[in-house]
């Protein structure tokens, strides 16, 4: 009864959007993806866990002091291949290089976008990773998870627009793949 009476002395607008459940949040969620298991060459997925038909692939890696930069010592310079992906936009991964346990020394998010296009229809592409101790490399990593939907807002960036399902964190430094 108490209800009714408030109902009755408000305004029609805010009665409206009361019952309709849009006076307070939208119905706005943010999820996150669950991390994929890293390989040197995994099957790309979406953020519902769903293959995109691209596989990402490290082709090979070593040690060697970056020739733009030489005097900050060895960097790991290793060279990736997509197959699958659209040479103007497809999917970005993160590429760890990681130590003999696995634990990441140094990541960071390699684009098919950046890759050159070769006769097969496969993208390649080379970059380098910067970590403190080089020498405890022992392979190069790439998480499955595309990380091109990053830029999708949050609910607390964009209440109305944002939310839905985000790509998990990027792999960082100390991380466990």
């Amino acid at each position: 009864m108490f209800r009714a009476r408030v109902l009755l002395g408000a305004p029609p607008a805010v009665v409206i959007l009361a019952l309709s459940g849009c006076s307070s949040h939208w119905g706005c969620t943010d999820t996150t993806a669950e991390r994929g298991e890293a390989g040197v060459s995994v099957q790309v997925e979406d953020t519902s866990g769903r293959r995109l038909g691209v596989t990402a692939e490290v082709v090979g890696w070593r040690l060697e002091r970056h020739p733009q930069v030489p005097s900050e010592g060895d960097k790991v310079h290793f060279h990736y291949r997509f197959d699958g992906a659209a040479p103007a936009s497809g999917p970005a991964v993160d590429t760890c290089a990681v130590d003999s346990e696995r634990v990441a020394l140094g990541c960071q998010t390699v684009s098919s976008s950046g890759a050159w296009p070769e006769t097969d229809g496969s993208l390649t592409g080379d970059d380098w990773l910067a970590v403190e101790h080089p020498e405890q490399v022992a392979e190069v990593l790439m998480i499955p998870n595309d990380q091109s939907y990053g830029r999708r807002p949050t609910c607390e960036q964009d209440i109305k627009d944002g939310g839905g399902m985000h790509p998990p964190k990027p792999a960082g430094r100390g991380d466990q793949l």
